[in-house]
């Protein structure tokens, strides 16, 4: 399955809207779940690959946080947070952005290659001829 940035299919899987409530996920969850239950349908192998569905999109579109997750950053978001942690997923989006990408790069360039910095903070400057002198 191809991770997206849009959230949509885990609300088309229960058949709501975004801005559909808890209450409303609940109830439509149990009567999808009744519908395609396994034990109600035991000879058609599509009901319970539409149950397991159904599951998942229940068990993270009632949670908030993963709901939250799922709504600003779709699928893609969900997969981040399970290889980063929740508390990861924005800072994951930022670093990741072009914004970001790019001013690494325009930093690299006028650093030449980090090496300055390496110089400055690592090494304090060939070695320590131009390091502070402390105070007497």
């Amino acid at each position: 399955r191809a991770c997206r940035t849009s959230g949509d299919t885990l609300y088309q899987t229960l058949g709501l809207q975004k801005t559909a409530t808890a209450d409303e996920i609940k109830k439509t969850y149990r009567k999808l779940a009744l519908k395609y239950h396994p034990d109600k349908n035991p000879n058609n192998p599509d009901a319970a690959e539409k149950f397991k569905e159904v599951n998942r999109a229940h068990s993270i579109l009632s949670d908030l946080t993963k709901r939250n997750i799922y709504d600003n950053y779709g699928s893609l978001g969900l997969y981040i947070a399970e290889q980063f942690g929740e508390e990861n997923v924005n800072a994951y989006f930022v670093v990741t952005s072009p914004t970001c990408k790019a001013l690494f790069m325009i930093c690299g360039i006028i650093t030449g290659c980090y090496c300055c910095c390496c110089c400055c903070c690592c090494c304090n400057f060939c070695f320590g001829k131009y390091k502070p002198v402390p105070p007497e």
